[in-house]
């Protein structure tokens, strides 16, 4: 068994890498959800229509869930869809302030009002500077994600906003990944994807990508998950590491 390097910015792999990482690659490939946009302030969604404050991270889990599933038994339902209908099923019980409806639409609507997390303007810039092509690959719209990027001010360091709903699977689905190394005619082993879920993480490596685990909390990875290629602490931290 290998093990573990002692420095917090490697972590084993299943194939080999060199001391200093993996080679800088030709294509970064985003996760959007969580990863890039800080998704705190849905918690005050959930408060606002009368709801607790911490379901906001149970519902999330839960449509997650329900996607993985869905795409397991080769079906496809787009991300708003189930977010909304799995919103009616997390409220219901719950004593609101207003009709299920009116809440399911105020709660949905803060996805247009989410900014980026602080390592991330830098961070995209850095990277970008690097001469690296930057792309997203969500389970969600990529309009949500171009709304995102206008109000960070980073949107024209992007080449393309990808989303699985072309895909017609969610990750960690391999056609996930392998519709994003299409659209960008970039093979596998020079792609990198950049994700704070493990269980991306872990689809990517299945699908012969590099990636890189962004740890802002500075929690364990799961042992049963194929183990990042990198693990840093934010964006920045990831563009110096490319860097070298």
């Amino acid at each position: 068994m290998t093990t573990q390097s002692t420095d917090q910015s490697l972590a084993s792999t299943d194939h080999p890498v060199s001391p200093d990482g993996p080679r800088r690659p030709a294509l970064l490939v985003f996760d959007v959800n969580e990863t890039l946009s800080d998704m705190s302030p849905m918690g005050q969604r959930f408060e606002d229509v009368g709801a607790p404050t911490d379901l906001a991270k149970t519902w999330f889990a839960g449509l997650l869930r329900d996607g993985f599933a869905l795409t397991a038994v080769n079906a496809s339902e787009p991300f708003a869809r189930l977010a909304a209908e799995a919103l009616r099923i997390s409220l219901h019980g719950i004593a609101l302030n207003r009709g299920t409806e009116e809440a399911v639409e105020h709660i949905m609507a803060g996805f247009a009002g989410l900014g980026v997390h602080a390592d991330v303007p830098d961070g995209i810039r850095a990277l970008s500077a690097l001469g690296i092509r930057l792309v997203t690959l969500s389970n969600g719209a990529a309009s949500v994600a171009a709304g995102l990027f206008d109000r960070a001010g980073i949107r024209d360091h992007f080449d393309a906003l990808l989303s699985v709903e072309q895909a017609g699977a969610w990750k960690p689905a391999a056609d996930a990944y392998a519709y994003a190394l299409e659209q960008c005619g970039v093979d596998p082993m020079d792609a990198m994807l950049v994700a704070v879920h493990p269980w991306d993480i872990d689809g990517a490596a299945r699908a012969g990508l590099a990636t890189a685990w962004i740890n802002r909390t500075g929690g364990p990875y799961p042992d049963y998950f194929r183990a990042p290629d990198l693990q840093v602490g934010s964006l920045t931290e990831l563009a110096v590491k490319l860097a070298g």
